[in-house]
């Protein structure tokens, strides 16, 4: 990690916004190492107890990082190229939302080692490690968008499939386009019922790049290995998140393809998969997923 530029995790912020001052900056193509603490700001201790609870920041996402020739209108591609974690990983579930919430009256912490391959869960299970990142976006138009939450300009999806060997395009919507993240998880199941994961803290590296005269279906992703393609919405209402990454996806086939809305409808209703990556706030999240053989034939090569 050393031979490349590191974010330290002494800068973090709650919020994604174009007003946010930026802490590093970086040229077009470079690799960036972000230094990310735990959605609990580090400071969940293993017996429950929470250190200096008043100055913790919920989800804090290490940035912003100003990518120079970023301007409005163009759109981030970002290259997860590894994930390392510090060790540790945390999981407390919610009294008060999550799919579970009314079968538990108290908050209680379980600590995991993360330190190697796999997970220990208990005695009779254990489970392989699957870092994925849960906060990561751009800053929105305009006002602050808070870490704990999803929007246009990506932030706190939660989608499992955003691990290293993915890559994910983000808009541009101000200068330098301002990319955080951080909110780390070990294993994470789609929708996280319980409001978390196994929440742990680490290193990712990651390479920028401009992407420019492109209309993509922003956030959209890449998975690892290449194979499949996801276009990411959020909404208050589960059917709107559902409605809008399916349309969005069929907007984008429309666009790039010599398919029309009838036909593109037919394909996603057969070939596209529709997977919830949470349920945790009030902005819950939706992928449509599609093989990128379907592009590869239309002779679609993503930036």
């Amino acid at each position: 990690m050393n031979e490349y530029m590191t974010i330290s995790n002494a800068y973090v912020t709650g919020d994604l916004s174009p007003e946010n001052k930026a802490v590093a900056s970086c040229k077009d193509g470079d690799t960036v190492v972000f230094d990310c603490r735990n959605c609990y700001d580090d400071r969940l201790m293993a017996d429950g107890t929470v250190i200096e609870p008043e100055k913790s920041i919920a989800n804090p996402a290490t940035g912003p990082l100003f990518v120079e020739g970023a301007m409005p209108g163009d759109t981030l591609k970002v290259e997860v190229l590894d994930i390392k974690l510090k060790g540790k990983g945390y999981m407390r579930q919610s009294i008060v939302c999550g799919a579970f919430k009314e079968r538990y009256t108290e908050r209680r912490v379980k600590e995991y080692d993360v330190s190697g391959e796999k997970v220990q869960f208990n005695d009779t299970l254990s489970f392989p490690i699957r870092t994925m990142i849960g906060v990561i976006g751009t800053a929105p138009v305009e006002g602050h968008q808070s870490t704990e939450v999803p929007g246009d300009c990506g932030g706190n999806m939660d989608c499992k499939e955003i691990v290293a060997g993915s890559t994910l395009y983000l808009p541009v919507n101000t200068e330098g386009a301002l990319l955080s993240m951080g909110d780390l998880h070990a294993l994470m199941g789609d929708g996280e019922s319980l409001v978390c994961g196994l929440e742990s803290a680490g290193w990712v590296t990651v390479k920028v790049s401009v992407v420019k005269g492109w209309k993509l279906p922003t956030p959209c992703l890449i998975h690892e290995g290449g194979k499949r393609f996801s276009t990411i919405q959020s909404h208050p209402d589960l059917y709107m998140s559902a409605k809008k990454a399916a349309n969005c996806m069929l907007d984008f086939l429309t666009a790039y393809t010599t398919m029309d809305d009838y036909d593109g409808g037919r394909l996603l209703s057969l070939k596209g998969d529709l997977a919830i990556c949470h349920i945790i706030n009030d902005l819950l999240t939706v992928r449509m997923e599609i093989d990128t053989s379907i592009l590869d034939a239309y002779g679609v090569k993503l930036p």
